[in-house]
């Protein structure tokens, strides 16, 4: 783990006329950029030629002296370099076989946002003022910084909801391993409960979604009613829909923060089920509540934070059958309908709660494949004969 680890910070700003005009030109062109140089290695690579990231540099140049492009000189050219970087990352990790190809930015559903490095920023006394612009930012200061920080990059970004933040990549010394603790739990996620804990504590799920759910489709049914276009009432019923939409996924966030920083803090190995949510939500009686529980923001956010406090998060293989394992004998039920919420073993007659049992059947998977080593995948027969799998999630590089 590195000394300090980078860390951003986001808060929300309150642009003037001057500054939100300049900012959305600025986050067109960077849309403009990154498709059209996204179209020029898409045609490359049918040709069966390769075009890396100083040749859509090159091209960049060329755009710019062009009439038609010429507006892009109007903006700094470094969020326009940026979204060329973002561009080589993407096709990256697409030849790495870690994303899908990447796709072209629609100016309605892609993100609205623009990256600036240190060239195109100025940063003092807690004033923040970016190329292109006289005045600086009108930034509400939520929390501090480190003390000392000099942030590295700076990223502004407009939500579907039409309400602006910026985030500030800085180091953060405060951000430390934790000391070594001895303790483990298995966590199993669910739907009655957000998530159960091998030490029986089980967390309520909030719902959220469904808390606002009425608020929620009386929005889109007036949005629907609208006339289709750029008209101003279908933009404003489109911004109360997106509106509610943010507040589900603020509250949502801020209830999983709280709960994988305190899980983090108290245990030092945390055994999760590897889901496959994205097969998950293509159940049509269970998507919406799968996507409200949130499970793989949950599990990303675990893992980032274990990395950072020197803990560990084992994820055991996903067909190892922790629901129809007796976690006192090791004998495994038939059968095991999801309407099913308790059970006794007909081997050792031990009364179960279905999802106390799971946990505690990862706990005791996750700790076997610890002790194993990372990367191994070690099988143990159970009594019904089945192979219980385990993989090691591996600890992600600093």
């Amino acid at each position: 783990m590195p000394t300090h680890v980078k860390r951003a910070f986001k808060y929300r700003f309150y642009p003037t006329d001057a500054q939100a005009a300049e900012l959305s030109r600025t986050f067109g062109c960077v849309r403009k950029v990154y498709n059209m140089a996204l179209a020029a290695r898409t045609e490359a690579w049918a040709r069966q030629e390769r075009v890396n990231y100083n040749q859509t540099s090159a091209l960049l140049t060329a755009w710019k002296k062009t009439e038609e492009l010429a507006y892009l000189n109007e903006v700094s050219s470094v969020p326009l370099q940026q979204a060329l970087r973002h561009l080589q990352n993407a096709f990256t990790n697409f030849f790495a076989k870690r994303a899908k190809y990447p796709r072209f930015k629609a100016k309605k559903t892609s993100r609205a946002s623009a990256e600036y490095t240190s060239s195109a920023f100025r940063f003092r006394d807690g004033r923040l003022t970016l190329a292109k612009m006289a005045d600086p930012l009108d930034i509400v200061w939520s929390r501090p910084l480190p003390e000392g920080a000099v942030p590295t990059t700076v990223t502004v970004s407009r939500d579907s909801a039409g309400r602006w933040f910026v985030s500030l990549l800085c180091e953060d010394p405060r951000v430390k391993p934790l000391a070594a603790t001895d303790t483990a739990v298995g966590i199993d996620v669910g739907l009655d409960h957000l998530l159960t804990l091998s030490t029986g504590e089980k967390i309520a799920n909030p719902r959220h979604e469904r808390r606002d759910r009425e608020r929620l489709a009386k929005a889109q049914r007036e949005l629907s009613r609208k006339a289709k276009g750029e008209g101003a009432n279908r933009r404003k019923a489109r911004q109360k829909v997106a509106k509610i939409h943010a507040r589900i996924a603020d509250r949502r966030r801020d209830v999983l923060h709280k709960l994988t920083t305190r899980l983090v803090r108290e245990n030092q190995a945390l055994v999760i089920e590897d889901l496959t949510v994205r097969t998950m939500v293509k159940n049509r009686s269970l998507a919406r509540s799968i996507s409200d529980a949130a499970w793989a923001q949950f599990r990303s956010m675990l893992e980032y934070k274990a990395d950072w406090y020197g803990r560990e998060v084992i994820a055991v293989d996903r067909f190892f059958p922790s629901s129809k394992l007796c976690s006192a004998c090791g004998s495994l039920a038939e059968a095991m309908p999801l309407g099913v919420r308790t059970w006794t073993c007909g081997s050792c007659g031990t009364a179960h709660d279905r999802d106390v049992n799971a946990a505690n059947n990862l706990l005791a998977a996750g700790l076997a494949v610890s002790v194993c080593g990372a990367g191994v995948r070690p099988q143990r027969r159970t009594p019904g004969g089945q192979s219980a799998m385990k993989q090691k999630t591996p600890r992600r590089e600093p």
